[in-house]
This record gives C-alpha cells, sequence and structure tokens, in this order.
C-alpha cells in the first residue's frame, strides 16, 4: 500500500519517490482510488508553507508564492489541461475539431483568459484567509476535495475518445474503488475542513464537478484528460474560495 501511495504521488507530482511505476499509466490508474490521500500529502506540504508564511508576509503576496507553488509541485501539467480544456470547450464545431484544439501545443485565447482569472481567483482566494491554521487546514481540505472530484468523474464518466483518461475510467469502474476513496476523504474533510465547513466547501465542488462534467459530455462526448485535470483546478479553487469566505 505504502509503495502504491509513493507511486501515486510521483504520478501527481513532480517529486521523486517512486520511479519504477511512475510511468505505467495502467499501474497508477488501478490504484486511482488513492489520490485522495496524495492530495492530502499536497496540501500538507503546501499548507505547512502557507502556515510559515502567514507570520512573516502580507497575504497577497503568500497568496502568489501559494498559488506558484502549487502550479510547480503539478509540473504545471493540471494548469496546462485547464487551458486546453478552456480552448476545446470554446471552438466550435464537431468534437474533431474541439479534439484537435486541445491537442495543439500552443494556448488559444480562451486558454490564456481562463489561465489569468485562475491565477487572480486563486491568490485572492488564498490572501482572504488571516489565520494561518485555517489556511494550513483549507489547502489540505482543497486538495483532498480536488483530486476525489477526479476519481468521482473517472468513476461515473466515460472517454471521449482513447487516450490519456481511458484507463482511468476503466480501472475505476469498480465500487469497492470509489467506496475506499469516500471513505477515505470524508473523514479527512470533516476533521480537517472546520466539520460543516469543509463539508459544505466538499459539497460545492462536487457539484461544480459535475457541471464540468455535464459541459464535457455535451462538448465534447465525454471526459479526457485534460477534463479530469482542468477538475482538480477549478474544484481546488472553488474550495479555497467557499472556505476563505465562510465565517464559520
Amino acid at each position: 500500500m505504502f509503495d502504491s501511495i509513493k507511486s501515486v504521488i510521483t504520478f501527481l507530482t513532480i517529486i521523486p519517490f517512486h520511479r519504477s511505476s511512475i510511468f505505467d499509466i495502467y499501474y497508477i490508474a488501478d490504484r486511482m482510488y488513492l489520490f485522495p490521500l496524495a492530495g492530502a500529502f499536497i496540501g500538507i506540504l503546501i499548507g505547512g508553507l502557507g502556515y510559515e508564511m502567514s507570520f512573516y508576509l502580507q497575504p497577497f503576496l503568500s497568496g502568489f508564492i501559494i498559488t506558484a507553488a502549487l502550479m510547480l509541485i503539478s509540473g504545471m501539467h493540471h494548469t496546462d489541461a485547464l487551458a486546453d480544456f478552456a480552448d476545446g470547450l470554446m471552438t466550435k464545431g464537431e468534437k474533431e475539431t474541439k479534439h484537435k484544439a486541445m491537442r495543439d501545443p500552443s494556448v488559444g485565447s480562451a486558454g490564456a483568459a481562463v489561465l489569468v482569472l485562475y491565477v487572480a481567483g486563486m491568490i485572492i482566494a488564498i490572501s482572504g484567509f488571516h489565520q494561518g491554521v485555517k489556511l494550513l487546514t483549507s489547502i489540505i481540505t482543497a486538495e483532498v476535495t480536488a483530486k476525489y472530484v477526479m476519481v468521482l468523474q473517472a468513476y461515473t464518466g466515460s472517454p471521449a475518445w482513447e487516450g490519456f483518461s481511458s484507463p482511468f475510467t476503466a480501472a475505476m469502474k469498480d465500487k469497492r474503488k470509489i467506496l475506499a476513496a469516500t471513505t477515505t476523504t470524508v473523514p479527512i474533510i470533516w476533521f480537517v475542513g472546520s466539520g460543516y465547513a469543509g463539508v459544505l466547501a466538499f459539497g460545492v465542488s462536487l457539484a461544480i464537478g459535475s457541471i464540468i462534467q455535464y459541459a464535457s459530455n455535451k462538448s465534447l462526448g465525454g471526459l479526457s484528460g485534460d477534463v479530469l485535470g482542468a477538475s482538480n483546478e477549478i474544484t481546488r479553487l472553488s474550495s479555497l474560495l467557499f472556505l476563505s469566505s465562510v465565517t464559520f
């Protein structure tokens, strides 16, 4: 189990915990239900950084550094996926045309606009936390939630085309795996996310994840790796915006 968790963390981040299986996409897909635990690890790491900086830096500077750290620790893969998803969603035409737009290595106007909004939203959300402990717990909650949304989408969705998402959607068609992911996620959300506030943020992110999946199904014909990555970024942001706004 510990080796599996290390492999998943290595897959989702730039941290080289376990190189032997990192390039085996089927090995990782079979262990996708462990994504929330990897999210907890990332949240503790980046949240701990935010906690320390809260004593010394202005909120907006902390927000900028934490946003950059979250993007960098994933190797920018999910951020790139967000831009690609926006380009595909905004491109007019058939599914093949949208697929081509998403595979284009250059970022289109829609992707660029969404990236600017995303980075601005993250900095605003993180700078809204005035207590280091709440910042730490909120980042953990947001990361665990974002990873769970990807797992849930893989469980309920189907691939738009044969590609990066296909092994994950195939491997997650197992009720035991979604149950394992859920029974891991919910206690973390409850105990780390300040009870009801964490659960409400979790609910908001699940709703947003469902909207993203619906839009993807309607526009693209299903899920893709870019959709999963974009969902990670958007639901993380929604969780942080919610938790930085509530007072309980």
